[in-house]
């Protein structure tokens, strides 16, 4: 964990510096300008993200402060479609190598710091296109990435799928850590653990057996 988090710095200074002549070179080129990342949870069971840190697959960093929030309203399991679109913060220009995240889990009390190491088989799909279902004069590019954030720190990775179901990134290598585990993240937390659950966490998991669902 601790050499991820290493790469990931040396990765964000080396991409900060870069000249624009040795950025085309050898460089994987998207089929999209940009491609987004969103967070989902599972509904009334709220968790907040606070830094990510990101590999793409030409070696540049990337790193983000101000970050779109989880939503979501899957109940009992993960909903299908999971996660939406678009996202004013959460994009970047070519695929990922390497993600890694620190989030807080509401419902847990904990912090958790998460990597996502992806397969090659995550780049080959995002380079793929199809006729877009929705508009087939269109394509539909494999550009929008979701994140699902579940209790006991669970996490999956999906990509859109032009109006199918998700596809699970199964060939994902996920690691979370917590406590005294906590490197990149430990400090990091911007939440009180001591103020509780809100009224429609305290309403959802009423007579419900903890981890809420299957996730």
């Amino acid at each position: 964990m601790r050499l991820i988090t290493t790469l990931l710095s040396f990765a964000f200074l080396v991409g900060c510096n870069s000249s624009s002549a040795n950025d085309q070179q050898g460089k994987i080129k998207a089929p999209f300008d940009e491609w987004y990342f969103t967070f989902s949870t599972p509904k009334a069971l709220p968790a907040q993200v606070t830094l990510v840190k990101l590999i793409d697959v030409n070696g540049y960093g990337k790193v983000f402060r101000t970050i779109d929030q989880p939503q979501g309203q899957s109940v009992g399991t993960w909903s299908q479609h999971a996660g939406k679109g678009t996202s004013p913060f959460n994009k970047a220009s070519s695929p990922p190598q390497v993600i890694q995240f620190c989030w807080d889990s509401i419902i847990d009390k904990k912090v958790y710091e998460t990597t996502l190491v992806f397969s090659s088989g995550t780049k080959n799909k995002m380079l793929t296109t199809e006729p877009s279902n929705y508009s087939p004069e269109d394509t539909y590019y494999f550009q929008y990435m979701v994140i699902g954030l579940a209790p006991e720190g669970k996490v999956r990775v999906w990509l859109k799928n032009n109006g199918r179901p998700n596809i699970e990134q199964t060939g994902t290598e996920i690691t979370t850590v917590s406590g005294k585990e906590l490197d990149m993240c430990k400090g990091v937390t911007k939440s009180d653990f001591s103020y509780g659950y809100d009224d429609d966490t305290i309403d959802f998991i009423k007579n419900k057996k903890y981890p809420y669902g299957t996730w």
